[in-house]
C-alpha cells in the first residue's frame, strides 16, 4: 500500500510538468489501455471459499454485518471516510487559491502540486520503510498534519507561505491515506476482504460529498473560511479520536 501510495505521490510530482502540453492526454490514454491488456497477465488466485458464490444480496448484507460487528475495522473505515471528505476538497479548490487568494499564474499552481506530491512521496516512502511500528497513531498524527495545514492555508494568504505548507499537507496525506489502506486490509479476514475494501473504495465517491457543501460554505462566506472550517472540523475529529479510540492509538 505504501508502494502504491508512493506511485501516485511520484505522479503529482511529476504530472504538473506535462499537464500544459497536449499529447500527454494520448500518453495518459495510451497507458490506460496497457494497465486493462496487463491486468489480463495476472494469475487467477483464490481458496476454495472465496469461490463459492451466493446470492448478491446476502453476501452484500453478510459484509455488512461483518463491519459492523469489527469495531476497528468500522473505526478505520469512518476514518477513512471523514478524512476524505474534509481533507480532499481542497486539491479541487487549490486553482482558486491561486488565482484569487494569491494573485498568480497556472505555473505557480504547478509548483504547489509538485511540492505537495515531493512531500507525499517522501511520507510513503517513510511509511514503507518503517514496517509494522506504531501504525494507529501514526495514522492519527497523518490526520494531526492534514487538519493543521488546511486550516495554515486558510490563514496565511501568502504563496510561498502556502508553498511551505503543502509538505505538512503532502506528509499527512500520504501517512494517512497508506496506513488507513493498510491496516483494513491487513485486519480483515480473508473471506471479507472484498467486500471490506469496497465499502473502504467508496470513500473515493463520498469526494464530491465534501466538495459540494466547500463550494457553498465559499459562496457564503470566503475561500479561506470555507477551507479554515475544514481544516478546525478535522481537527476536531482527530481529537475526539486520539481520545476515544485507545486501542487503534495503541496498534503496531
Amino acid at each position: 500500500m505504501a508502494l502504491s501510495s508512493a506511485d501516485m505521490s511520484a505522479m503529482t510530482l511529476t504530472a504538473p510538468a506535462f499537464a500544459g502540453a497536449h499529447y500527454v492526454y494520448f500518453v495518459t490514454s495510451g497507458l490506460a489501455f496497457a494497465a486493462v491488456v496487463l491486468t489480463n497477465f495476472v494469475p487467477k488466485t483464490g481458496s476454495g471459499l472465496a469461490r463459492q458464490r451466493g446470492r448478491m444480496m446476502s453476501e452484500i448484507k453478510a459484509g455488512l454485518t461483518y463491519i459492523g460487528n469489527a469495531h476497528t475495522i468500522k473505526m478505520l473505515l469512518i476514518v477513512g471516510l471523514v478524512t476524505t471528505v474534509l481533507a480532499q476538497p481542497f486539491r479541487f479548490l487549490m486553482s482558486f487559491f491561486v488565482v484569487e487568494i494569491y494573485h498568480v499564474g497556472p505555473e505557480f499552481m504547478g509548483l504547489l502540486m509538485a511540492v505537495m506530491g515531493a512531500a507525499s512521496l517522501v511520507g510513503a516512502l517513510a511509511v514503507a520503510s518503517l514496517g509494522r511500528w506504531k501504525r494507529g497513531l501514526l495514522l492519527m498524527v497523518g490526520g494531526f498534519l492534514s487538519a493543521i495545514a488546511l486550516m495554515l492555508v486558510a490563514a496565511i494568504p501568502i504563496y510561498f507561505a502556502a508553498m511551505i505548507v503543502m509538505i505538512p499537507l503532502g506528509l499527512g496525506d500520504a501517512a494517512r491515506r497508506t496506513l488507513n489502506q493498510a491496516l483494513v486490509l491487513e485486519l480483515t479476514e480473508d473471506q471479507y476482504r472484498g467486500r471490506v475494501m469496497s465499502v473502504f473504495m467508496l470513500n473515493r465517491g463520498m469526494m464530491p460529498l465534501g466538495v459540494l457543501p466547500t463550494a457553498l460554505l465559499i459562496d457564503y462566506l470566503g475561500l479561506q473560511i470555507g477551507i479554515g472550517i475544514l481544516g478546525g472540523t478535522m481537527f476536531i475529529f482527530m481529537v475526539y479520536l486520539y481520545i476515544t479510540q485507545k486501542p487503534l492509538r495503541r496498534m503496531n
